[in-house]
């Protein structure tokens, strides 16, 4: 596809993960929709320290880039998969579960087939021309260093999320590593002579599992660290799923902002909890080991890191665990440390030409609108995976993706292109508006 500096886009996509990927494998077959997509990334790779061999989504391979709003679209899994020549090795698998990998490879195929779609290309700013009343997009080539402009109707931010690490531990970069980064240390990690993963959730969990497998081998003490009371397994129950679906994203975005934030702490393990089949993996794994030699592993609850450190002489990490039951400090030593601390997002530096333009909330937080746009108009700057607080747990959800690409595209084209789900749950998830009564229903009798 050629770019056309002196055209106005209806939209470009800031990013390239698989919340804008599906976009663009949506909106492709509109016709008199122009978009363009940019990354800086010479090219995509879905968390590719963390591409471990057997690990996978934790959604079903429908929830891909397009079947759940378009099941005839040619960017869809199955298609893949068909043109690979491993259809009838995927049905006979009988997993719905796809493997990481497998979706990192599926979605570089989807790319391949779309034009519009530009790595090595990122954005460093972006203005708002009063006069035409468009977007100014500027870009930089990361391999030649040549500046472009672009002018555009619409932008949609889907730059991600970036490694977060916790506070006690941020004198340890260069020295400890986070988890995105895993699969090209671990060979320097099993080296070590103690390895400490800090974490609660299924990153943590994975690269524990996988340390596990070679213990014995290498013959390091294993030890993981969390914050959380237990090991807590990914609630997958139906009726919680019900939760991840448009109803409920009406219902948690018309909560007062307090009620969201409250609520949000309380349901980090409906998206931040572990497999359950991962947590009797490791289990079973440390039980079957035990059985003919002895390895050093331990695993701690209730423990935060309150301080970090890392000493240089004797090349190893200290850190402070405060064991929240019981009120008591203690310390730890290990010679490596493994950062399974997950993600937050990053506000983009480019976005300052235009944040005045921008709904902000108290916390500094975008004040997304209920259409995912962030601006005063409420039709101009929409956002991928960054309103976690006005729309609830779903908001990183894979399986929520289509959804909200249907409901984007119907925001920026004035047209259903693809129908959009109004009710899918069995249960309410608020008072009846028939049944609310103004006064309290019942009185304390003295």
């Amino acid at each position: 596809m050629r770019i056309m500096q002196n055209k106005t886009y209806d939209f470009i996509a800031v990013g390239v993960g698989p919340f804008n990927l599906s976009l663009a494998c949506l909106t492709a077959p509109i016709e008199n929709l122009h978009g363009l997509f940019f990354d800086k990334n010479e090219s995509f790779n879905w968390h590719p320290g963390m591409l471990l061999q057997d690990t996978t989504l934790q959604i079903p391979f429908m929830a891909d880039l397009v079947t759940l709003a378009d099941p005839t679209s040619p960017f869809s899994f199955l298609n893949y998969i068909k043109e690979q020549g491993k259809m009838y090795s995927f049905y006979i698998r009988e997993n719905f579960l796809l493997l990481r990998n497998e979706y990192n490879q599926y979605c570089q195929w989807a790319i391949k087939k779309l034009p519009n779609i530009f790595f090595n290309t990122e954005v460093t700013s972006i203005e708002f021309d009063e006069n035409q009343e468009l977007y100014i997009v500027k870009t930089l080539c990361t391999n030649t260093d040549v500046t472009s402009i672009y002018k555009t109707k619409k932008i949609v931010l889907g730059t991600g999320t970036a490694p977060h690490i916790p506070k006690a531990c941020q004198g340890l970069q260069g020295k400890a590593i986070h988890s995105s980064s895993y699969v090209s240390n671990k060979a320097a990690l099993q080296q070590q002579k103690a390895i400490t993963v800090l974490g609660s959730g299924q990153s943590a969990a994975e690269v524990f599992n996988d340390l596990l497998q070679e213990i014995d081998v290498y013959g390091y003490q294993l030890n993981w660290i969390t914050r959380s009371s237990r090991f807590f397994p990914m609630d997958y129950s139906k009726l919680t799923l019900e939760m991840t679906s448009p109803e409920y994203v009406d219902y948690f975005y018309n909560l007062p902002a307090e009620k969201r934030d409250s609520l949000l702490e309380s349901q980090k393990l409906l998206y931040k909890g572990i497999n359950k089949d991962l947590i009797e993996t490791i289990f079973d794994t440390i039980y079957s080991k035990k059985v003919i030699t002895e390895i050093d592993v331990n695993l701690r609850t209730n423990a935060a890191c309150t301080k970090a450190s890392y000493n240089e002489d004797n090349q190893e990490f200290e850190l402070e665990l405060h064991q929240l039951e019981q009120d008591q400090r203690y310390r730890h030593k290990t010679s490596a440390l493994v950062l399974a601390t997950g993600y937050g997002y990053k506000l983009p530096q480019f976005l300052e030409g235009i944040a005045d333009r921008i709904l902000w909330d108290e916390k500094g937080r975008f004040a997304a609108n209920r259409n995912y746009t962030i601006d005063y108009n409420a039709n101009e700057i929409f956002v991928q995976n960054a309103e976690l607080h006005t729309h609830g747990f779903v908001t990183p959800d894979l399986g929520m993706v289509c959804y909200r690409n249907s409901y984007i595209i119907k925001e920026i084209t004035g047209v259903e292109h693809y129908a959009i789900e109004k009710k899918i749950a069995f249960q309410e998830f608020g008072a009846p508006v028939t049944e609310v009564v103004e006064s309290p229903a019942f009185e304390t009798i003295a």
